[in-house]
């Protein structure tokens, strides 16, 4: 890693260091030899495994937490008052987003393999660096989900290879030069940055562009294609029409999460490929991840026997419990799409009924969506939703409220407080059901409320 920005830099301090996203790449700095330092607000199982590494963690951020420190990586999360962001932008000491830092790791690899999208990202990946793992490609990985197999966010691997989750969230996926991206879709999110779907589209172009060796692209998504169709690279396709290059075909659910698919290169049989993950679209991510692994000279039976040692990322479709015959699960879903598909996963797995628990979330997303969500969440047979999630946002901009999405939801019913929340589906839960908590905010903590009223 010989870039100018990081090459006379010894001490790095990390705000925020307890993130999921933090911590591959502290994983990634640590093992080149840097040392590190960093705080965080509460304790968590991420600060546990840094310190299990030798990195000093200090809970609680305050501005001497930066002492000594030659640069300092924050994230986009971190607000501008945080008492260690406002020391290090005092002290002059140089500060670099997350993004930046990411973008300078991943570059440093000859066979970077940035996964993009709107949906699927994190499970596509996490598909890919099992497979390599299988296959003995040792790859270093920047997972935006825990990987079971792992037990963590992302690894640090020691030949050539790095797979790259790639967020278009505020374009920092444009810090990244992939050898090879993959486009699983482009969909409506993010407005409140990039205002128009062309503006979306032209920010996946410009990260596209880049792309030195190929282009992995869904087939079946119009504007995926619109965009690859602008782009000189070379270009491999993936989804279920005749027309791309691996092709999904013979999709059939079996019984509990498992599910198989015939995968074709070209028209021709490659052979059957078994999930131990639920719900139809992780088909078609199986052959994202199946097309970029080939690509680096994986072969078939490696992508094949890879799959079956994947079962799931952390908060996709994750089962925690199982109590008195009721199942409780927790997904990230927090788009429509996401949510949708989820659900459809769900009504596929045979359960009596389906509880969705949704945590809406950004006044932004849940305003401009808010149907959207409505005929999403309506594949649940029952709807319980927490307050919106506001993240950065203040509700003063939007004036938008789950009671307005509640109203569009037959039946549905909305609670301030997560206890609430819990009470109510818990009670109303009865054996061979499954409540899923869905949203990326922190509603994973109202099923396990749901989990310790059940027990």
């Amino acid at each position: 890693m010989n870039n100018s920005i990081l090459k006379d830099k010894k001490h790095i301090h990390f705000i925020g260091i307890g993130g999921s996203g933090m911590f591959p790449i502290a994983q990634i700095l640590h093992d080149k030899g840097f040392y590190l330092t960093g705080s965080d607000n509460n304790p968590s199982s991420i600060v546990d495994m840094e310190r299990a590494l030798g990195i000093p963690v200090t809970i609680g951020q305050k501005a001497q937490n930066i002492a000594g420190a030659d640069l300092i990586v924050y994230t986009a999360a971190i607000l501008p008052d945080n008492p260690e962001l406002v020391a290090a932008k005092e002290s002059g000491i140089p500060m670099m987003e997350r993004a930046e830092i990411l973008g300078i790791i991943n570059n440093s690899f000859e066979n970077a393999i940035c996964v993009s999208g709107t949906h699927g990202k994190t499970t596509t990946s996490s598909m890919l660096t099992q497979i390599l793992l299988h296959a003995g490609k040792d790859p270093s990985a920047v997972i935006g989900g825990k990987l079971k197999s792992i037990g963590a966010y992302g690894r640090v691997g020691k030949s050539d290879c790095m797979v790259t989750e790639a967020c278009e969230f505020q374009d920092h996926f444009l810090r990244l030069k992939p050898a090879y991206a993959v486009i699983l879709n482009i969909d409506s999110d993010h407005m409140e940055y990039f205002k128009t779907m062309q503006n979306l589209k032209h920010s996946f172009e410009k990260f596209a562009s880049t792309t030195t060796k190929a282009l992995i692209v869904n087939g079946d998504d119009i504007n995926s294609m619109e965009v690859a169709a602008r782009l000189d690279q070379k270009k491999i396709t993936f989804g279920r029409s005749e027309s791309c290059d691996y092709r999904v075909t013979n999709g059939h659910i079996g019984t509990g999460i498992h599910q198989s698919f015939t995968l074709l290169y070209k028209g021709t049989v490659l052979g059957n490929i078994e999930l131990l993950v639920p719900g139809e679209h992780n088909q078609v991510n199986a052959a994202a991840a199946i097309a970029a692994a080939m690509e680096l000279g994986v072969s078939f039976d490696d992508c094949k026997s890879g799959l079956l040692e994947f079962t799931g990322s952390g908060r996709r479709f994750e089962v925690l419990a199982q109590i008195n015959g009721i199942t409780i699960a927790d997904d990230y879903a927090h788009h429509p799409a996401e949510i949708a598909a989820t659900l459809k996963a769900a009504k596929e797995l045979n359960f009596k009924r389906v509880w969705a628990v949704h945590q809406p979330f950004t006044y932004s997303r849940t305003k401009r969506l808010l149907s959207d969500f409505a005929d999403a969440l309506q594949i649940a047979d029952c709807v319980t939703l927490t307050e919106i999630m506001g993240s950065r946002e203040k509700n003063d901009d939007y004036n938008i409220y789950s009671a307005d999405l509640a109203a569009l939801i037959p039946g549905c019913k909305w609670f301030a407080t997560f206890d609430e929340v819990a009470d109510e589906v818990a009670d109303g839960a009865q054996p061979g059901d499954l409540i899923i908590t869905l949203g990326c905010g922190d509603v994973y903590k109202v099923a396990n409320k749901i989990i310790d009223h059940l027990k």
